[in-house]
C-alpha cells in the first residue's frame, strides 16, 4: 500500500486572508472551516489546503513552496493577475523560468515561465 498527501498545512496568522487568497489564485473553493483553520479544495485528485491559525509569525524563507503555472494566459498577464489579487514580489532573485513572489503573509511560492492545462494529468504507472 501506498500513501497520499491529504492536506498541505500551512500556518498563519489570518487562515481566512489567505483562504480568500489562494481560492481566487488557484481556481479553488473553501470546503471546511472551523475556529482553528479554513481549507480549501479544487479537485478530488488534488490535495487540499489548509490554513492553521498559529501565534508565531513568519521568520525565514520557506522551506516549502507552491510552484504556480498559468492555465489559460501567458505568464505575465497571470503575474498581473496574481499581483493584484494581493501578492507582491519577493526579494528572492530567480532564474528565467519562474518568479518568486510571496502571498499576502509573506510566504513564498514561484509563478512558472510555462502554461499547464487546467485538468490534472493523467497518473502514470
Amino acid at each position: 500500500m501506498t500513501s497520499r498527501i491529504g492536506d498541505l498545512v500551512i500556518d498563519c496568522a489570518d487562515p481566512s486572508l489567505l483562504a480568500r487568497f489562494w481560492c481566487e489564485a488557484l481556481g479553488y473553493r473553501i470546503v471546511d472551516q472551523d475556529e482553528t483553520g479554513v481549507a480549501i479544495g479544487g479537485s478530488p485528485v488534488m490535495p487540499n489546503i489548509l490554513f492553521i491559525a498559529a501565534p508565531e509569525g513568519k521568520t525565514v524563507k520557506n522551506r516549502m513552496h507552491f510552484d504556480v503555472c498559468p492555465t489559460d494566459r501567458d505568464p505575465d498577464e497571470e503575474l498581473e493577475r496574481l499581483l493584484a489579487l494581493g501578492a507582491r514580489r519577493s526579494g528572492i532573485l530567480a532564474g528565467g523560468r519562474w518568479t518568486v513572489l510571496e502571498d499576502p503573509e509573506g510566504n513564498e511560492f514561484c509563478l512558472m515561465r510555462k502554461r499547464v492545462p487546467a485538468e490534472p494529468l493523467p497518473l502514470h504507472d
